[in-house]
């Protein structure tokens, strides 16, 4: 085996798995299985490079300025990427064998922060699940781009399977022993890692080292061991494919359900508010997200995933929509400047940081006294405390001025970065580089003057160096100082000694000031780290002030309301509308009310299927959801109570892959809802009990709605289409029957969309049944067999 070889199959050895990018010169080269595999994923060419036992030595290769976009590729597809660069300069005047490499970063689809490896609208986040016998779920989640650090604990299944739902991790770690494994399918790229990285001890030794903290007391977890050995597996993971010591992840945060309304994961799929059901873009995020960052927008997401429960929070918010509500186009305007200095964070704490992201992270800083000459102006509120208390960055921001040229080089290799005044030997490097051109032309005019030749050239290629060109019709005796280097179809090339020593005096100044560059930008990220997590209150301060400005927009934009927030029990809606049907729907939206309190806490709906019962149920779901990120609602008036948990038990679907029937389905969904709802949540049941024989399906039906009247006594919309369902009105006082109407007109049907008090006197099956396509011929028929049945009924 050649050195080379030698040297990569010893590098390749401590990463198996992962595909190597192995540095030779302009180019990653991968060899044998790795090129192999990238070949195919990549679709670049696979070549031969030497042999080994007496076979070719696959190789296939990506230029190093292009290996984002490769990369990106590679992400995608699930595929973790080890760089492995060579850690000492090639120098021209001392030529080693072999140079050093080492793996200086491990890319993953979960850790990755350069913008193109991103969506810019979406959080990328790294996850780790642990789970025990006795003590139940630890899950933990790091947004490697903010450094915002998450872990809970749970017993219950349908939480943590909401929280998978909510966060929807890029990547998750879990222990080989874990058994889980149905809980974590849909999550596309999951890691097994060995038991001992969720060792306790030493996932807290780790925690404590990344925080600089004795113990864990300061954060609330110190006995909260499922939280630490997630938190612990997930820390390591990152530290040993970043390589590098992360200062931004500086916190951690035990999240506690008592403080955030409970959703799980079939609710969450159910109110449509990130991701649609059918895959289209009818969603409450669609409607809302108007943000013009895409910090703001990504913070919005968050919000809406995470609808919080502290009232003071809620309020303030509410306040500074009010306020912004005169000024968000002056903000907007401001913030349409401002750059992803979140994501820019990361790679400055990560030192992979570009000369680009200084300069956006400058512009930002620049634009900021903007921002706060129109929050000077504003009354008082939370924001805009924010904002002051936290100052201008100026010193930051003189710095940025005074050590990055105005429009820098691209990549730093290509020198060009570093500003003029920052460092005077490199201003006397470059100046030495910069008279290289008088010196050149000088030389060039003295050799044609002794070789009376004008078209006499000096040039320069990466093989020779420099030269002296000289077409071969030149007759003349040339001077014995000229060595012939190259020959051409029409011209000879030479060197003399003057150039020669030039060359090696140029070359050396040049390797010089790309040595020194890097040397002060990487110094750069030494006084910049100082100011990270002020810098990370910033990225958050205008990412609040995005959303605050976008949610003050909607509210006037689409007729929006400020709920009222009560502590007593109970939802009082005035005219109130579905934020996405109301969005996408050609004629006016009709609104509907709705009362529940501690004494009327159950609706039992009927009305005619289409005829608006889940629509109704959704919007006011929707709005208690956005009542509780602190945006206005669509409502005229509202007043609504403490809320726990938002369950749903709408539409029907099978789980074929887990062996579950569209009735079982429907029966975990319901018993989860039994056995975990409270007096604070909002329960919404559509069509309890239709997934088996009409008999089983009404009992149940009814026990289910008893039981929630009787036992629970949740704020409950109960919509079915089993009227002898309404018949329990007369034996719970806390029920209150109301129905959605429809009139028949010329053998149609006409939906009304408004609900009144009471039940339906009528069916409308076949109606409904003919306006989707079935043929007259079986209409018909079921008229007929209808009759029978009643028939038979009443002899019966």
């Amino acid at each position: 085996m050649t050195p080379m070889i030698k040297q990569y199959l010893k590098i390749k050895k401590k990463y198996p798995s992962i595909l190597l990018f192995y540095r030779l010169g302009d180019f990653y080269e991968m060899f044998f299985q790795d090129a192999e595999k990238a070949s195919k994923l990549l679709n670049i060419v696979l070549t031969k490079r030497g042999k080994i036992y007496g076979k070719p030595i696959p190789m296939a290769g990506i230029p190093v300025n292009k290996v984002e976009n490769y990369l990106s590729k590679l992400v995608k597809l699930g595929e973790s990427i080890a760089i492995c660069e060579q850690i000492e300069q090639k120098n021209s005047l001392y030529k080693k064998k072999i140079l050093d490499r080492k793996v200086v970063r491990v890319i993953t689809p979960g850790t990755v922060s350069d913008d193109i490896l991103l969506k810019n609208y979406v959080d990328n986040l790294l996850a780790a699940i642990y789970y025990d016998v006795k003590l139940g779920f630890g899950y933990a989640t790091l947004n490697i781009s903010s450094g915002d650090f998450r872990v809970i604990e749970n017993q219950d299944i349908n939480i943590i399977s909401g929280e998978l739902q909510r966060t929807n991790p890029t990547e998750l770690l879990y222990p080989e022993n874990f058994h889980n494994m149905n809980l974590i399918k849909k999550i596309k790229f999951i890691q097994c890692r060995p038991l001992w990285e969720f060792d306790i001890d030493i996932s807290r030794k780790k925690l404590n080292m990344q925080f600089g903290t004795k113990n864990l007391k300061v954060f609330d977890m110190e006995n909260s061991l499922l939280a630490i050995r997630t938190a612990g597996c997930l820390l390591k993971y990152v530290q040993d494919t970043q390589k590098v010591y992360l200062p931004h992840i500086n916190n951690i945060f035990l999240e506690h359900h008592n403080n955030e309304i409970i959703m799980d994961e079939n609710t969450r799929k159910n109110l449509e508010i990130i991701n649609s059901i059918s895959g289209n873009s009818n969603t409450l995020i669609k409607v809302l997200d108007h943000t013009v960052t895409s910090m703001g927008s990504r913070l919005l997401k968050r919000w809406l995933n995470n609808p919080i429960r502290n009232i003071k929070i809620i309020k303030n918010r509410q306040k500074n929509i009010s306020v912004l509500q005169k000024y968000y186009l002056k903000f907007k305007k401001n913030l349409l400047k401002i750059n992803d200095i979140e994501r820019i964070i990361a790679r400055l704490s990560l030192k992979s940081a570009k000369p680009n992201d200084l300069v956006s992270l400058r512009k930002t800083l620049i634009y900021l006294p903007k921002i706060h000459k129109i929050l000077k102006i504003i009354n008082n509120c939370e924001i805009k405390l924010k904002f002051l208390n936290l100052g201008l960055f100026s010193k930051l921001k003189n710095f940025l001025i005074k050590s990055i040229k105005k429009n820098p080089s691209i990549s730093l290799k290509e020198g060009n970065v570093i500003a003029t005044g920052y460092n005077s030997s490199l201003d006397k490097l470059r100046k030495f580089s910069k008279d290289s051109k008088k010196y050149l032309s000088s030389l060039e005019e003295n050799e044609r003057n002794l070789l009376k030749f004008k078209k006499l050239k000096i040039g320069f290629n990466t093989i020779h160096g420099y030269y002296i060109q000289i077409s071969k019709n030149y007759k003349l005796n040339i001077p014995k100082k000229y060595i012939q280097i190259q020959t051409l179809k029409n011209f000879n090339r030479y060197t003399i000694p003057e150039l020669q020593e030039y060359q090696k005096n140029i070359l050396y100044s040049k390797e010089k000031i790309l040595t020194l560059e890097k040397k002060l930008y990487n110094k750069l990220f030494d006084y910049i780290n100082l100011f990270l997590k002020n810098l990370q209150q910033l990225s958050l301060y205008l990412s609040e002030l995005d959303v605050l400005c976008n949610l003050a927009e909607r509210s006037l934009t689409l007729n929006y309301n400020c709920p009222i927030i009560d502590d007593k029990i109970g939802i009082s809606l005035i005219n109130s509308r579905h934020p996405i049907v109301e969005n996408i729907s050609e004629l006016p939206f009709i609104p509907n009310n709705i009362s529940l309190t501690k004494k009327n806490h159950m609706l039992i709906i009927t009305g005619p299927n289409m005829g608006g019962k889940s629509t109704y149920m959704r919007q006011i779901a929707l709005i208690i959801l956005m009542t509780y990120i602190g945006s206005y609602i669509p409502a005229d008036k509202a007043i609504i109570g403490p809320i726990d948990r938002i369950f749903t038990r709408i539409g029907s679907t099978d789980d074929i892959s887990s062996g579950l029937s569209t009735f079982m389905v429907e029966m975990i969904e319901t018993a989860n809802i039994l056995r975990n709802a409270t007096n604070k949540s909002l329960v919404l049941m559509d069509e309890i009990g239709r997934g088996t024989s009409t008999y089983d399906g009404l009992a149940i039906a009814w026990s289910c709605a008893e039981n929630m009247a009787k036992k629970i006594k949740s704020l409950t919309l109960f919509a079915t289409n089993y009227i002898e369902l309404t018949n329990l009105k007369n034996t719970n006082k806390c029920i209150k029957n109301i129905y959605f109407d429809a009139v028949e007109l010329n053998n149609s049907i006409v939906f009304l969309y408004k609900i009144k008090n009471g039940s339906i006197n009528k069916n409308y099956g076949l109606f409904v049944a003919s306006l989707a396509g079935i043929p007259k011929e079986v209409i018909n028929q079921a008229k007929k067999k209808i009759k029978q049945l009643e028939h038979y009924n009443i002899l019966n």
